[in-house]
């Protein structure tokens, strides 16, 4: 399984043998291998990769002291993500590797996962698309939640029932996208269609798994 992260740019239109695409064009990599874990120790292979180059003072303000010594042990700068891959050979990768966009290839399937936008303390209707009461004149239920309970039996309300509440700012996987074209010089993966999150939200892209 291949993987990278990156950040999001925004969405365009990409114009491709006579048909137009609208893509999300994200800022793919560099990510550096900063850690191998093999099944013998654990369940899979896998490989840790660290994302965002930080400088020795930047890191020792916003990381844990733990992660810092990690970085130095392997000799590896600083990053401001890490993020584990699961791979089928890890005798490929070695630590202080590089993985750029050019991972990746047009037409290839890949996963996207990101946090959504995040929309603060909504309402029933905005958070799950209740349809509400009258508009008329007379109605006094506009936008109320309504029921949401019995009286003597269960008095209570159930866990899981549809309230009010935060709404959005929540990790969401868009699968099997197609890449529609890759830019390794710049770093940039155009993916056909929306992926989560606002621009400049971080990004994992995945192999498509089916």
């Amino acid at each position: 399984m291949k993987g990278i992260l990156g950040r999001k740019l925004g969405m365009t239109t990409i114009y491709k043998d006579g048909k137009a695409f609208g893509v999300t064009v994200v800022k793919a990599g560099p990510c550096t291998v900063v850690q191998k874990k093999t099944s013998e120790g654990g369940e899979y292979d896998a490989i840790q990769v660290g994302f965002e180059e930080l400088t020795p003072e930047r890191a020792k303000k916003i990381l844990t002291k733990p992660l810092v010594k990690k970085f130095e042990a392997v000799k590896v700068k600083p990053h401001r993500v890490l993020k584990e891959f699961k791979v089928g050979n890890i005798n490929d990768f070695n630590v202080g590797d590089i993985i750029e966009a050019g991972v990746f290839s047009e037409g290839e399937k890949v996963d996207v996962t990101g946090f959504s936008k995040g929309r603060g303390f909504s309402g029933a209707m905005k958070r799950w698309n209740f349809r509400g009461g009258e508009a008329s004149h007379g109605s006094k239920f506009h936008r109320e939640l309504g029921s949401v309970g019995n009286h003597t039996d269960p008095a209570k309300i159930w866990k899981g029932k549809k309230m009010p509440g935060q709404y959005g700012n929540e990790k969401k996987t868009v699968k099997n996208l197609t890449v529609v074209k890759v830019d390794a010089e710049n770093g940039l993966i155009a993916i056909y269609g929306a992926v989560p999150g606002a621009r400049g939200g971080l990004l994992v892209i995945k192999s498509a798994n089916r």
